[in-house]
């Protein structure tokens, strides 16, 4: 059935095509020009739709910026979000806007990483913005930007799911709505780094086909590593260990559940009570009481989520009372990293991490 309703929008992939393919010619000819801002800009993203570990990405690239006395600042789209416009979600020093005005994946990164964050459609008003609101800003971080090439880039960070580059069944590797691609492969020859994330799986060789696509490129792999389990009350740290055996009703709203789902197995957390919700769940009060309904039911422990879905999970604290409610905290891990450190420090002249 999914392979019929692939090939019945095939048609429309095709229109697809021939709109970013004529974006990016006009683009690479300079009829549309990239702006430049008077800030380094660093663009983290990827050619697929979701699940890829941008959000991780972004936290890994601003620690170091941080780490080597850079002050960084972060401008997301804010999908999700019930607003519109340009929107400073934080200063870096105080109160983060609620998670419906800006987003899950820009609350997230605000709240982790304690640097200015804003939200705008419009990444070069958003950025002159920001700049404007918080001076001091010496690098921005633009969030899921690949292919919003209206402003100019110091360096273009592109991300892949090893899993979807092994995958091409069911036309995986065709362009939306048929496939999962905004863009083709083609895109690549505008990456200055490619991450390859292969998640919590094991590192696996890539097809020719693949390979030949990042050929000339500086490559990097990477993957996850769970750092432990949080209260999403108190945030109290649990060990993985502390969970083994327990069952628990697994929560989750996020593009590729599998990776999430995987490590918990592997931890021995019994996964078979679960609600998978679609990418960037809005929950709401009925979402909140089938949690309840299906918790209840099944006798879990407790509750299990993700980092994202927390931070709107937390604004149902109240209606969540009686039940413990606990989030999986991850952080990506680059092999090489002093490496791929150095590709970016690079830009401010501070090589190896050095002042």
């Amino acid at each position: 059935m999914i392979n019929k309703m692939k090939i019945l929008l095939s048609p429309f992939a095709f229109i697809y095509r021939l709109i970013t393919a004529s974006r990016n010619f006009l683009f690479d000819k300079r009829i549309f020009k990239e702006q430049k801002i008077k800030r380094k800009i660093i663009s983290i993203g990827n050619l697929t739709v979701g699940g890829s570990g941008k959000t991780p990405t972004v936290i890994n690239v601003v620690n170091l910026l941080k780490s080597n006395n850079i002050r960084v600042g972060i401008l997301s789209r804010g999908y999700g979000r019930k607003t519109k416009g340009y929107l400073l979600v934080s200063d870096g020093l105080g109160k983060i806007k609620p998670v419906e005005e800006c987003g899950d994946e820009v609350f997230l990164l605000a709240d982790e990483c304690r640097v200015p964050s804003a939200v705008a459609e419009r990444r070069v008003e958003g950025a002159k913005r920001l700049i404007n609101d918080v001076s001091d800003i010496e690098v921005i971080v633009l969030d899921d930007a690949f292919q919003h090439r209206w402003i100019y880039r110091d360096l273009n960070i592109l991300i892949f799911d090893q899993r979807f580059l092994l995958n091409n069944a069911n036309f995986e590797h065709g362009l939306l709505p048929a496939g999962l691609m905004r863009e083709s492969f083609q895109g690549i020859r505008r990456a200055d780094l490619i991450i390859i994330n292969r998640k919590f799986s094991d590192k696996a060789e890539l097809p020719d086909k693949i390979q030949n696509a990042f050929s000339g490129k500086k490559v990097f792999n990477a993957h996850y590593e769970a750092t432990g389990i949080y209260d999403l009350k108190t945030h109290q740290y649990f060990s993985m260990r502390e969970f083994e055996g327990q069952k628990s009703l697994v929560v989750c709203g996020i593009a590729r559940p599998y990776s999430f789902l995987n490590i918990l197995e592997q931890n021995s957390i019994d996964i078979k009570n679960k609600i998978l919700f679609n990418d960037h769940k809005d929950y709401n009060n009925k979402e909140i009481q089938l949690i309840r309904k299906k918790f209840y039911e099944t006798n879990s422990f407790s509750v299990l989520t993700t980092q994202k879905d927390a931070v709107k999970l937390t604004h149902y604290s109240k209606e969540l009372d009686d039940i413990d409610i606990y989030f999986l905290k991850i952080e990506l891990k680059i092999e090489h990293q002093q490496k791929f450190d150095d590709e970016i420090l690079n830009l401010f002249n501070k090589p190896n991490g050095k002042q």
